[in-house]
């Protein structure tokens, strides 16, 4: 079972930046790929960004790449989601997943309860 916690989102204005973290219960960013969901009102729920289990790989939407980067910190079971140079498309909740000995891509095993970000113009 795992447990993501996901803070830091807010108001920002475009070209601004974030990061946002999640929270994880007990070891699991030793067993699990974590990742990073959002949805937009009115939309589905897309993929963001993600790390496999391993930390070898990282994956990004196309939408966020080089924008957007994700990283861990073990010791702290925290994973991170920085965001720059922010669009007013880039509003939605966002979701910490975490998958199994697995990438969250493109869906996960657990989810966070989801911080919102929102872009103005």
């Amino acid at each position: 079972q795992a447990q993501l916690v996901e803070s830091g989102g807010g108001l920002v204005q475009a070209g601004g930046s974030l990061r946002l973290s999640c929270a994880a219960s007990g070891r699991v960013l030793s067993n699990f790929g974590m990742g990073w969901f959002r949805q937009a009102p009115g939309k589905e729920r897309e993929f963001v960004a993600a790390m496999s289990w391993s930390g070898d790989s990282t994956y990004y939407a196309d939408s966020v790449k080089g924008r957007f980067t994700i990283s861990r910190e073990r010791a702290k079971n925290t994973v991170y989601l920085q965001m720059n140079s922010l669009k007013p498309e880039d509003t939605a909740v966002y979701y910490c997943a975490a998958s199994y000995r697995g990438t969250p891509r493109p869906s996960a095993d657990y989810w966070g309860q989801g911080t919102q970000v929102t872009v103005s113009s």
